[in-house]
């Protein structure tokens, strides 16, 4: 797995997302390598909790768009075998499939796993990075990270389970603000919002990760799975995968309409977007 690393501290296993040439961004091959990585420290029995972080300054941004805007061109390693003869062909819609199905599969397997999620963000959450630091069981940030909803921007609609997470978190009011005002929220204010559960400082931060780390570990791990069950029970977790199935259905949908068109354009173009 070439941008997803996978390691192991005793009973803590980390999940890191390695990409800093494409902020951190996730293209179909990295995708795959996600879920791959997040099942195997969901269903492993020796690990009782999982760290997942990106770099310093770089959480994630989410879906690659350049992969989007280019069809699949410019793999890292050549073309992905794995997919099926001429399956990034077609509209946008069909390319955010291909990456999204891999990312959701992988929140889905989160919320179920019978284990303690950590998200560990040292830098920008913003987008499809977003929605998985919130799908995780506590987020800790550093002072200088940051949280933004972003798919506004290019005409989106929200994926990643954020559509679905968000008013279960903070409710409809300040979700309907994340979601039409889009502002950047520093890490005090994350906090604030109840987006998050701690901030530290940057110079403590690693250190922080790890004791928390290292106190969930040394936890009861069937009380903590069975009370994680009961938690996502009394949310209606059960409905999350047919949410996301949903997410991807309409960001596809819309992805292939003249908003995303011109999103996508003023995004490369570094400018802000006119949606006529």
């Amino acid at each position: 797995m070439t941008h997803i690393h996978v390691s192991r501290r005793g009973a803590v296993g980390s999940i890191t997302i390695d990409r800093p040439a494409r902020f951190n961004s996730l293209d179909v091959t990295t995708a795959q390598d996600f879920r791959r990585a997040g099942l195997q420290c969901a269903r492993d029995p020796g690990v009782r909790v999982v760290v997942l972080r990106g770099l310093p300054t770089m959480f994630c941004s989410g879906a690659d768009l350049k992969f989007i805007r280019d069809g699949g061109d410019g793999v890292e390693g050549g073309d992905p075998g794995y997919l099926a003869p001429g399956a990034m062909r077609g509209g946008y819609g069909e390319r955010f499939k291909q990456i999204l199905e891999y990312i959701h599969s992988t929140i889905s397997e989160i919320r179920r796993a019978p284990k303690p999620f950590i998200a560990a963000v040292d830098g920008v959450a913003a987008a499809g990075g977003f929605g998985i630091a919130m799908s995780c069981d506590l987020v800790i940030a550093s002072t200088r990270a940051s949280f933004e909803w972003a798919y506004p921007k290019t005409g989106l609609t929200g994926a990643e389970s954020s559509t679905f997470l968000l008013p279960r978190l903070i409710g409809l009011r300040r979700s309907m603000e994340l979601m039409l005002l889009n502002p950047r929220l520093g890490a005090t204010q994350a906090l604030d919002y109840g987006l998050i559960t701690a901030v530290r400082d940057v110079d403590c931060f690693d250190a922080t990760v790890e004791e928390v780390a290292d106190q969930l570990a040394a936890g009861p791990p069937r009380a903590f799975g069975i009370a994680k069950e009961l938690l996502n029970q009394a949310a209606g977790f059960d409905q999350l995968d047919a949410h996301l199935d949903r997410e991807i259905q309409e960001l596809a949908r819309v992805a292939d309409g003249p908003e995303f068109a011109q999103g996508l354009a003023a995004f490369f173009e570094k400018r802000p977007a006119t949606f006529v």
